[in-house]
């Protein structure tokens, strides 16, 4: 880059979304820390700022459009105009079907589906403005189908979706869509669903890392590092794909 771009990495408090914006900030771009809550992104910002990077702290519920669009107006006005947008937030409500809540299910579409819609419809503003744009969606490989999660699988598996249609629309701007899904990676998410499981966090890790070819989870790094490729300036001619990063292959 000849001079800083600006990416937005929504629900970057912690986990996955929080080392996407760290390694985004290491590879130079000045990062929007975008989160439900503003003073949640301050841990995320302080690695960033401490390490000689760029970032800014934004409150927003991406699935709500007022808000969507008073967090990308200063985003661009604050840190620039945003060409990379990285669509991390997600929330679990898991159930079986018949225990889920009409709310579970609509809570879920609305954070996944919506809010990704939402920051990308009013992101792509400046991207194709810009002749360049870099857009990646995180699904999972729980959009292949799993137990108890009928609304996230759902969710991730129209993530895709959305991915391939960006990726046809958009080409011609000089703007790329992929997906990144995920297996099992080591966060606070999996942690909270072992609880719900009633199974020791080190028990469910060490089940897991069993089913796995390379015998281990996954880290929030190993999700950043694939990020940090997709929306480099190289990865140009990669669009539309969902890559797994699970381990091992996945259908």
């Amino acid at each position: 880059m000849t001079e800083p771009r600006t990416a937005i990495v929504t629900g970057a408090a912690r986990g996955i979304g929080a080392a996407v914006a760290q390694r985004l900030a290491s590879d130079g771009f000045q990062i929007a820390v975008v989160d439900l809550d503003e003073s949640s992104c301050a841990a995320t910002v302080d690695a960033i700022t401490s390490a000689g990077g760029t970032a800014l702290a934004v409150g927003a519920d991406v699935s709500n459009e007022e808000q969507v669009k008073a967090a990308i107006e200063r985003i661009a006005a604050e840190l620039g105009a945003p060409t990379v947008l990285v669509n991390n937030a997600g929330i679990l409500r898991d159930n079986l079907l018949f225990k889920m809540t009409v709310e579970d299910w609509d809570l879920v579409m609305g954070v996944h589906l919506r809010g990704s819609f939402l920051m990308t419809k009013y992101a792509q503003k400046y991207m194709t403005e810009a002749g360049y744009g870099r857009i990646v969606n995180l699904s999972s490989t729980s959009a292949l189908g799993n137990r108890g999660q009928a609304n996230y699988s759902a969710a991730k598996a129209g993530l895709q979706g959305f991915t391939k249609t960006l990726a046809i629309e958009l080409g011609k701007f000089g703007i790329t869509a992929n997906a990144i899904a995920p297996g099992f990676i080591q966060t606070d998410m999996t942690a909270a669903t072992a609880e719900r499981m009633k199974v020791p966090f080190d028990d469910f890790i060490k089940f897991s890392a069993d089913q796995i070819p390379v015998q281990r989870v996954g880290q929030p790094e190993d999700i950043a590092h694939t990020a940090s490729f997709l929306v480099s300036e190289g990865a140009g001619f990669v669009s539309g794909q969902v890559i797994y990063v699970a381990g091992g292959p996945k259908d």
